[in-house]
């Protein structure tokens, strides 16, 4: 894993996002800076799944050029070693395994975030796994189920496995986003684990990147709904580690990339409907207008048509001024991530 990581400033990761980090998204932030690794949308393992062809696709068609890894998520060990066998002969840089989505309906079924309650069946996922793939095999993990007090458990179960990285959402999972993130757990890591392990969470700006980096003295920052906010952000980072001026984008900059999401997710659409098309932007835009006049989000809500939605991205976006480098604190998508400058 060592080899796929800069020498001269922490690697940036895209997050793995469901229905977000597709062939449309990575071509889109491909345009805008680039992470340095990406990660797949995940792969539902179970006994009768097959690797989505969908996903597939932003692997096959990777249009960034940088290492990408494949994220299973499941808890069938027979069926998640089939499935990483399965994905192996596409060209992916490892396999990545899920221990972190909090989403209630995979948790019910022991799978993501939900296996953190019966940590003898992860030790025998994770054994089994790295047993099963004979080239890189990390884990994408939270910091407990309940409280982040089970951490030294959970971290004491990697430390037993040769797994070859550790991102760590530094929330719970019952904490979902809505708590700043517990850097001493991911310290905590650092310092005991012998892969690189990677900070997640609450990366909204350079200096919540920086503060974050500067905590723990992680390996790499893996970066999520702030990059859907701003593509500039992993150009910006990579910059600011560098000890360059990160690029300030305008108004009409952030046009542009909502241009590009629109034009670039339609084109992969098939049977394209542009009413359709715009319920979906809506759901990518939520992120987007995070920080913005709450009256954009409010108004773009409301829209139904094409001509609607780029007449409201113009009223609030058509001008050469900054776009705010925050997204609004406490939300229900961005919450708690003052904390991070607040403690360096």
């Amino acid at each position: 894993m060592i080899d796929l990581l800069p020498t001269d400033r922490p690697a940036l990761f895209l997050a793995p996002m469901q229905d977000v980090t597709n062939l449309s998204f990575l071509e889109v932030l491909h345009r805008y800076g680039d992470a340095d690794i990406y990660v797949t949308e995940y792969f539902r393992v179970h006994s009768d799944s097959r690797p989505d062809p969908w996903i597939l696709r932003s692997i096959d068609e990777n249009p960034t050029g940088r290492p990408i890894f494949a994220q299973m998520i499941g808890q069938d060990i027979d069926a998640l070693i089939r499935t990483a066998g399965e994905l192996a002969v596409h060209p992916i840089a490892g396999i990545d395994l899920n221990l972190g989505c909090p989403a209630p309906v995979v948790c019910r079924k022991e799978a993501g975030g939900g296996l953190l309650r019966n940590l003898p069946k992860v030790d025998r996922i994770l054994g089994s796994l790295r047993d099963a793939i004979p080239g890189r095999f990390t884990v994408k993990t939270r910091v407990g189920y309940h409280s982040h007090e089970e951490f030294d458990e959970l971290l004491a179960l990697f430390a037993r496995h040769a797994i070859d990285a550790l991102a760590i959402h530094g929330r719970t999972v019952v904490e979902r986003y809505q708590t700043p993130v517990h850097t001493d757990c991911v310290r905590q890591a650092v310092e005991t684990l012998k892969c690189p392990v990677i900070a997640n969470g609450n990366v909204v700006d350079v200096e919540t990147g920086r503060a974050y980096h500067a905590r723990t003295g992680c390996a790499g920052l893996m970066i999520g709904r702030g990059a859907i906010r701003n593509p500039w952000l992993f150009e910006q980072l990579r910059s600011a580690f560098l000890g360059k001026p990160p690029h300030p984008p305008t108004g009409r900059e952030l046009l542009g990339y909502i241009d590009s999401l629109y034009q670039t997710i339609a084109s992969h659409t098939p049977h394209f409907d542009p009413k359709l098309h715009v319920q979906q932007m809506k759901k990518t835009m939520v992120f987007v207008t995070q920080g913005h006049d709450p009256d954009f989000e409010f108004q773009l809500r409301r829209c139904k048509s094409q001509e609607e939605f780029y007449d409201i991205c113009r009223t609030f976006l058509d001008h050469n001024d900054p776009v705010p480098s925050l997204p609004s604190e406490n939300s229900r998508l961005f919450c708690g991530f003052s904390e991070l400058t607040r403690q360096t």
